[in-house]
């Protein structure tokens, strides 16, 4: 091999190790979701855990000036599958970010009939 075809084989495989490894270290975490609600509580309360995390997380911009108004169980209750599909995939709260384990309160109160309780 000549030098220039050393150079071009080295300048290969060098962006090739960056591209597979810059890959590999920006992978958002992944959330694990139980399958069927046998892992979901039954105890959740919306009342007592699920209205807080909404009214810290999501009224400041879902408060009654974008929709949907999710300052009531109604308002909540009526677009339970989008703030169920929102929150699952992350993409919302805009501007914040939920923990595994209010995603999974949030999922799993509506998965279990979203009751007003």
């Amino acid at each position: 091999m000549n030098t220039i075809s050393k150079i071009k084989y080295i300048h290969v495989l060098i962006t090739l190790s960056i591209a597979f490894f810059s890959c590999d270290n920006n992978v958002e975490e992944e959330i694990p979701l139980p399958i069927g609600n046998e892992e979901c509580s039954t105890d959740i309360s919306f009342t007592a855990d699920v209205k807080p995390v909404i009214d810290t997380n999501c009224i400041r911009c879902h408060g009654g000036n974008q929709a949907p108004d999710l300052r009531t169980f109604e308002g909540i209750n009526a677009n339970a599958a989008r703030v169920r599909t929102q929150v699952v995939s992350r993409r919302m709260p805009l501007g914040g970010s939920l923990t595994n384990e209010e995603i999974e309160l949030i999922r799993c109160w509506i998965d279990n009939g979203a009751l007003n309780n």
